[in-house]
């Protein structure tokens, strides 16, 4: 197949396990061509590293005509601004998670893709790993039955104990429903569709804290975003799923995510892994069943989804972590957080498509 030509905007921790990926597991069908950082001497490395461009500016990367597609992988908070500018000059796009910090951009981005017929796309792309894969096949062919109830947990006591610089987690765009929520949320639509409305509540349980790692040891943050939200999610299945994600949590025994349905439940593995375990336990039993994984990825995969891109454009088919999921995610996570402050049930106003199942 014709491989896409693929450079990258950005080159902070994440980079990394997409710059090995691209290279490596997905060389047959992805080319790196080039990467721009707003360090300079950190994107001569990684060029000199992998033998690419070294750009000496977004607007001289999005000038190359090489260039089909940008893997936008900076802060959260330019994830909006340079989509745009990627999908005016004319090349596809795909973004770490979040897509933006609001419905609105996202919208925005979405229907700017789709006049211009690009493809937006963003992550998380675990969902298409071999875990959540197996259960989405398990529930497709019946072993729960009907889902009927839900539940996510992703609660820890924040980044500033391990992350060389945590401030951004506590500042507007961070917090752990927009840093950590996309993977949930993505998991649950892609096994369960689309969400009809959210309730919720949200507080910002400390007004600092202290960093503990280095460099930064000793420094204060202050706390500007909500740092434990609970939501509550109802599916236009009839579905409904409580949520929860805290940054205000010392330790905790709940699990990543449980599906539960007329004939069964189904315990599913931490939707940011591609691989398992997966547990199921069948009516009438009383132990949970360890079950084997049914397609592959199921190391660190980052860059299936741009991979999944690739096969798309040379099938002429849609790809699955699309922008209208990644919106739809978006719209969730701001319409919880809605609810919570103006004490309402949110009905959404985005909708997407339920993935396909990969075969």
């Amino acid at each position: 197949m014709k491989k896409i030509n693929v450079a990258i905007i950005g080159l902070g921790k994440i980079s990394g396990i997409y710059l090995e990926n691209i290279t490596g597991m997905f060389k047959d069908r992805i080319h790196l061509v080039g990467v721009v950082d707003l360090v300079e001497e950190r994107s001569r490395e990684i060029a000199e590293l992998y033998k690419v461009k070294q750009y000496a500016s977004v607007q001289a990367l999005l000038e190359d005509p090489s260039v089909e597609l940008v893997l936008n992988l900076t802060t959260p908070q330019s994830h909006y601004v340079l989509c745009k500018q990627v999908l005016e000059a004319g090349k596809h796009v795909y973004v770490e998670k979040p897509l933006s910090l609001s419905a609105k951009e996202a919208s925005e981005l979405v229907d700017l893709a789709q006049e211009k017929h690009l493809v937006l796309g963003g992550a998380p792309d675990t969902f298409l790993g071999a875990g959540i894969q197996t259960c989405r096949k398990l529930i497709d062919d019946g072993w729960i039955g009907r889902p009927v109830a839900a539940s996510a947990f992703m609660m820890n006591h924040g980044h500033e104990s391990w992350h060389p610089s945590p401030e951004f987690y506590y500042q507007a765009g961070g917090g752990p429903l927009f840093d950590m929520g996309p993977y949930y949320i993505t998991a649950l639509i892609n096994l369960l569709g689309p969400v009809q409305s959210v309730s919720g509540y949200a507080q910002k349980s400390f007004p600092e804290r202290v960093i503990t790692s280095e460099p930064k040891h000793g420094t204060v943050i202050d706390v500007e975003v909500d740092t434990h939200i609970a939501g509550l999610l109802q599916f236009n299945s009839g579905c409904i799923a409580t949520l929860v994600t805290s940054f205000d949590v010392w330790k905790h025994s709940m699990p990543r995510i449980e599906i539960h349905g007329t004939e069964g439940s189904l315990r599913v593995p931490d939707p940011n892994t591609f691989g398992g375990p997966i547990f199921y336990c069948r009516m009438g039993e009383k132990e949970w069943t360890e079950l084997p994984l049914l397609f592959d990825y199921p190391e660190n995969s980052r860059g299936l989804g741009i991979a999944d891109i690739a096969e798309a454009i040379e099938r002429g088919a849609e790809h699955r972590a699309c922008g209208e999921l990644t919106r739809h995610v978006v719209d969730v996570m701001e319409s919880i957080l809605k609810a919570s402050h103006e004490h309402v049930q949110v009905q959404l106003s985005s909708t997407c498509e339920q993935p396909s199942p990969r075969r």
